[in-house]
């Protein structure tokens, strides 16, 4: 072959050859963009389904509309999960452990807050209120308007009680002194009543004594005597209606204010909490107290337990009662004498002993019949021994109710017998002594209960009684009185 021929030949063999591995490498390349490019659509794909799970085509246009503007290397998602923390701290307060929960729990969270906050504030207005169409705003502009009403209203009623006590005050000041007088002039006309009746027996004695003109002379003055002694009579009976109408006008005095006095105050010192439970050990059935003998706690006191998410019951029964037996400075140790079993003691259940007090010494006074141990029959000195314990725990006892008496502990009402009649005089003289006597001890009584409601000074059965002082479960027991 020629030599230009062969050269030729050869450089067509040579792009020939060129020619295909270009083709082979456009291929390959191909191949390779048209992979990456399905990778590529498959994953905008999804990044596109993602997107619309969290945003719409509308919402991401007024993106700026609805989350507002958003600093550089910050996202609008996140930028809505800072709005909805610090929204959601505008109820809760600071987020603390709720930080790291989901925006779901910690809505969830705020709406649960925010109901049980409605349903607190439900008895503070008339109607229902509906959780889904009221805010906390309205909600506390409601409840500013009504705690407004209410410290007007107690202003109010502050402002009555205050001109009502000083009215009180001077009535009874008032009243006070004229008693004094009147009892002044009582006594001075008792005894100008025994000097008379003196006389009258002096007179009568000298009258049997004389002869008949004398007798007759002694006679007149002994009828002016007894015209002085009516007419002293008259004037004691005047004195002692004085004092009477007096005393009414006092007894209309506390009435009138016992109408504007609130009386859910007078037995507000029977509620107040003297401890509470800081430890348990419930194989000794034994709990510690955070009081002792710097609080003038000392053993052989007794408690009663009540729950501490609760304030203590009207009625005084609590959920178990515990009797102190060590006491140091600052706890003392009690054993459990009595406790619910579905109700046991927990951490923080506040502890009550009515007679004992750490700041003061309460004044009881005690009146009625008794049945101390429950066995149907009246104690004769059952009053002596309910003294005996509240002297025993601090307490002090007086005779009879005045403006000091702190509580007063009501028994049963004394029975009276039926007035004697003559024929039971004849067969027992002492009939009426006994009736007279009995008479006493119910007059005494009534005495009592009415002035402890006319001062407002709280009123405890004996079984009430037994209940707040943590003594119910041991009358019972040998030697509990």
């Amino acid at each position: 072959m020629p030599a230009g021929k062969r050269q030729q030949s050869n450089a067509m063999l040579y792009s020939l050859v060129v020619f295909v591995g270009l083709f082979i490498v456009a291929t390959v390349i191909a191949v390779i963009f048209y992979v990456k490019f399905e990778d590529q659509r498959r994953k905008a794909q999804e990044a596109q389904s993602n997107l619309a799970q969290i945003v719409t085509n509308s919402d991401w246009r007024d993106r700026g509309n609805i989350v507002g503007t958003v600093r550089t290397g910050q996202t609008y998602l996140g930028k809505m999960v800072d709005y909805l923390d610090k929204t959601v701290t505008v109820i809760l307060g600071p987020l603390g452990s709720l930080g790291d929960s989901s925006a779901e729990a910690k809505v969830e969270t705020a709406d649960k807050n925010v109901r049980g906050a409605l349903e607190l504030a439900q008895d503070y207005f008339k109607g229902s209120i509906d959780p889904n169409t009221t805010g906390l705003v309205p909600l506390v502009q409601k409840l500013k308007a009504e705690l407004d009403r209410i410290i007007d209203e107690r202003a109010n009623l502050e402002k009555q009680l205050g001109e009502l006590r000083q009215r009180f005050d001077d009535a009874m000041a008032a009243t006070q002194e004229k008693e004094k007088q009147l009892e002044t002039e009582k006594e001075q006309y008792h005894q100008q009543v025994l000097d008379v009746t003196q006389k009258y027996d002096e007179l009568k004695l000298l009258m049997e004594k004389t002869s008949d003109e004398r007798a007759q002379t002694l006679y007149a003055q002994l009828e002016e005597e007894r015209e002085n002694l009516k007419k002293t009579n008259d004037e004691l009976l005047m004195t002692q209606a004085e004092l009477n109408l007096a005393r009414d006008r006092m007894e209309r005095a506390l009435e009138e204010l016992q109408q504007i006095k609130p009386s859910a105050d007078s037995e507000v010192a029977a509620y107040k909490p003297d401890g509470k439970v800081i430890l348990i050990d419930d194989e000794a059935a034994v709990v510690y107290l955070n009081i002792g003998t710097d609080n003038r706690v000392y053993p052989g006191l007794t408690f009663s337990v009540y729950d501490r998410n609760s304030p203590i019951p009207r009625d005084g029964i609590g959920k178990a009662e515990v009797e102190v037996f060590s006491v140091a400075e600052k706890v003392s140790s009690a054993r459990i004498t009595q406790s619910q079993k579905k109700n046991p003691i927990t951490i923080n259940d506040i502890v009550a002993n009515l007679v004992w007090d750490s700041d003061k010494t309460n004044s009881f006074v005690v009146t009625g019949d008794f049945d101390l141990d429950g066995d149907g029959i009246i104690e004769r000195n059952g009053v002596d021994k309910i003294k005996a314990i509240i002297e025993k725990w601090g307490g002090k006892v007086a005779n009879t109710v005045t403006y000091d008496t702190d509580f007063l502990v009501l028994g049963e009402p004394p029975q009276v017998p039926p007035k004697p009649t003559t024929e039971e005089l004849e067969a027992y003289p002492m009939a009426n002594e006994r009736y007279e006597a009995a008479m006493q001890r119910f007059n005494l009584y009534k005495e009592a209960e009415n002035r402890a409601q006319g001062l407002w000074i709280p009123v405890f059965t004996y079984d009430r009684f037994l209940y707040f002082i943590g003594y119910k479960g041991q009358v019972t027991k040998p030697g509990a009185f």
